[in-house]
């Protein structure tokens, strides 16, 4: 499938705007993938958002740069932004803080059902690895979703709560995958995919756990790049 992504300010050259200077962006649940709302964006809205992690728009009644939830403090925290097939809209999957709606309503285009699941797995020595369904653009950024979602609810008998409420477990769980890993891979075993993937999820858990966030790394990665 083709790569839409827009992860830095120079990537913006590649959309079409209108003579408006001008595109439309539908901003979508990054955790289940319902539309949430449709607005405008200039290229000051969209290096603000790439920048800062929060969505900004433009409004084109009043005229000027807007920060979703800036007066509401329904914020959208920005996953990811990706151009479409034609360059002349933008998808921004978000994580929503509050109702997306001035009404009070969590979608500007009201009930439009939840088709979701998740799925958590962890066996043997803790190895764990998450899963959930939608329409993310990629698994690391779905990973982090589940997560998310095991810190808020805690679920007994999950493997990522017991990490979560215990730092030595979880970076010893992190230098161990971290030795597994590089073992695996100096004994050229096949086995190294799936060490990379165990190490992968403990880090993720690691970073969660210290106050990180996965858009931080993102941001980093978009940068150095």
């Amino acid at each position: 499938m083709t790569e839409r992504t827009l992860r830095s300010p120079d990537d913006l050259a590649a959309l079409r705007w209108n003579e408006a200077g001008l595109v439309p962006v539908v901003a979508q649940d990054a955790a289940d993938g319902r539309v949430l709302m449709l607005a405008w964006a200039n290229r000051e809205a969209l290096e603000r958002a790439l920048e800062t992690g929060l969505m900004h728009y433009w409004s084109r009644s009043r005229a000027r740069l807007w920060k979703k939830g800036e007066s509401s403090g329904n914020l959208q925290r920005l996953v990811s932004l990706h151009g479409d097939c034609d360059a002349d809209a933008v998808l921004a999957r978000v994580r929503m803080e509050g109702p997306a709606c001035h009404t009070g309503e969590a979608t500007c285009f009201g009930e439009l059902g939840d088709g979701t699941a998740e799925a958590e797995g962890a066996g043997g020595a803790g190895r764990g690895a998450g899963a959930e369904a939608g329409v993310p653009s990629s698994l690391l950024d779905e990973l982090w979703e589940v997560l998310e979602a095991r810190a808020r609810e805690r679920p007994e008998g999950s493997w990522t709560t017991r990490l979560l409420a215990d730092e030595n477990l979880r970076l010893k769980k992190l230098g161990e995958e971290t030795v597994e890993l590089v073992t695996a891979l100096v004994r050229g075993d096949d086995r190294a995919p799936e060490e990379a993937a165990d190490l992968v999820y403990h880090l993720m858990v690691a970073l969660l756990g210290a106050g990180h966030s996965w858009a931080e790394v993102e941001r980093e990665l978009a940068r150095r790049r």
